[in-house]
């Protein structure tokens, strides 16, 4: 198969992935002939992820098909975001790892104060929920759990810069900040 398809104007791939689950093998051959027949595809390339079973012929198929461009970065730039919003991602990530189901939503970390210190990252981070209870859900019994996220914070900070990294943090409640455009542009997020 090659081109972009019936109609299309873009190529279109259909991946194909957990193939190395199928069993019997011979299923998977009706299938894929099946997907040929019901969607305009350009390409499909069945794959196992697990395995890491041909992901290289998809990585060379999409390549072959990106335009040639100049990179816009230098080699050694590996982010266009800076040390502050990394740390509010890691103290963001550490919550929902350590809340789970119990606040998927509602949730918000700002960075107030970042500054190297003598080789030292100081960050002051709050920590925004939209209601008391969630506050509650937080911080845990005695502050376990928010002592626990900022641990588990710190370690993996300490680890990306490779400098000590003191890192304090404080949960405060914004009603409904989800759903105020003002305090989302506070936050840093862009409204439409």
């Amino acid at each position: 198969m090659s081109g972009c398809g019936r109609g299309l104007k873009q190529p279109l791939f259909l991946v194909v992935n957990k193939v190395d689950r199928v069993v019997p093998k011979n299923l998977l051959l009706p299938f894929l002939g099946e997907m040929t027949e019901r969607v305009p595809v350009s390409e499909i390339v069945p794959v196992s992820a697990i395995e890491n079973d041909n992901l290289d012929r998809l990585v060379d198929l999409v390549g072959s098909r990106l335009p040639a461009a100049p990179p816009l970065f230098a080699p050694d730039v590996i982010t266009d975001r800076d040390e502050p919003f990394h740390a509010a991602e890691v103290v963001r990530e550490k919550l929902t790892l350590k809340l789970r189901e119990e606040l998927p939503y509602g949730i918000n970390v700002q960075i107030e104060r970042f500054a190297d210190e003598g080789g030292r990252i100081m960050i002051n981070a709050v920590i925004w929920v939209e209601r008391a209870g969630q506050k509650a859900i937080v911080i845990g019994q005695g502050g376990e759990r928010l002592k626990e996220i900022g641990r588990l914070a710190r370690i993996e900070l300490n680890d990306l810069w490779q400098r000590p990294v003191h890192l304090e943090l404080w949960v405060k409640v914004k009603e409904n900040w989800a759903d105020s455009e003002m305090a989302l542009r506070q936050f840093g997020y862009e409204t439409l």
